[in-house]
């Protein structure tokens, strides 16, 4: 593995989510892989678990870590080709990827969407930018469209969970929210599940908050949440933005909002959230509170997870000149 960026960056997903779950056995698994290794973590955004968990993965590894939060102590960016820097830009990532390169052996990039143009957010320029100049595997801490990180945990966290002879029934639901959120999270989700292949997997939304079937195909979808959650095992409730159009939040339906007594049609469905949650906006409290909730436990699997890629990317790094 060169890169990790998506799935598609994977050869052996399940060979993969073993690996994470022998790092959770013994954290201390490879440790020394890192030893003389630097992992650098250039953060466009704002992050607690991706960070967290990936800086405590590192370690587990033996590397060192720093963690540069470019988007408040960095000079401003250019991304642009041909352009003339006179403007609020000061370094071009024509320059700074490849200090990066030369100063880390693995990269890790946190970025976001400007919801503006879903093109341009679907280009994934800035990630491939890093990939491009920097010269070392990049991991994607949260890019424009995916967060692979969060959903090898989440796959983590399913296959811990069931343990049935059978697949599981995983229902993705659109939560309503005070704003528009991006699409990384569903998007990735849709994708790890749809390429694992091991479920049976419907997305619900309301009209116009279609994701990208690049992501969503082989899962069924639909616009009647209730549907969705028959016999389902997991509901994974997330918010997303719109598609059409792009970027903007025109249903804001509080009834989309999961309650506990909604769960009597599940399978006694596990409900996941990637985390920040707004309880009682795109998650009932009710079910945060119950034993029906297991989003600490796909949090803490963050740390397994981003253990297994950071070790995958170091048996790609030469040794530095």
């Amino acid at each position: 593995m060169q890169h990790f960026r998506n799935v598609q960056d994977v050869p052996d997903i399940q060979a993969l989510v073993d690996l994470a779950f022998a790092c959770k056995q013994d954290p201390r698994h490879l440790h020394g892989l890192g030893t003389g290794k630097t992992l650098g973590m250039v953060m466009l955004n704002p992050s607690t678990r991706t960070r967290i968990s990936t800086q405590l993965a590192a370690k587990h590894l033996g590397m060192e870590v720093v963690v540069f939060n470019a988007d408040k102590d960095g000079w401003a960016l250019e991304f642009g080709e041909d352009v003339i820097m006179n403007g609020t830009t000061v370094e071009h990532i024509r320059e700074a990827a490849p200090v990066f390169g030369a100063y880390f052996d693995v990269l890790g990039l946190r970025s976001f969407p400007a919801l503006q143009d879903a093109a341009t957010d679907q280009s994934e320029s800035i990630l491939q930018q890093f990939v491009r100049y920097s010269g070392v595997p990049v991991v994607s801490l949260e890019s424009a469209t995916l967060h692979p990180l969060q959903s090898l945990a989440d796959l983590m966290t399913i296959q811990s969970l069931f343990q049935e002879k059978r697949k599981p029934r995983i229902a993705l639901s659109w939560a309503p929210h005070m704003k528009p959120l991006p699409h990384c999270v569903a998007n990735s989700f849709a994708q790890w599940i749809t390429a694992w292949g091991g479920a049976d997997f419907v997305i619900a939304h309301p009209e116009g908050y279609a994701l990208d079937p690049a992501y969503t195909a082989g899962a069924e979808i639909v616009h009647d949440q209730q549907k969705a959650l028959e016999g389902a095992d997991f509901v994974y409730v997330k918010n997303w933005s719109a598609t059409e159009p792009y970027g903007t939040m025109p249903c804001s339906d509080p009834s989309w909002m999961l309650h506990l007594d909604r769960l009597n049609i599940t399978n006694n469905a596990h409900v996941m959230h990637c985390l920040p949650v707004r309880r009682n906006l795109e998650l009932g409290a009710d079910i945060l509170d119950s034993t029906h909730s297991v989003v600490v436990q796909q949090a803490s699997n963050r740390v397994w997870a981003a253990q297994a890629v950071l070790s995958q990317l170091l048996n790609q790094t030469p040794e530095k000149a």
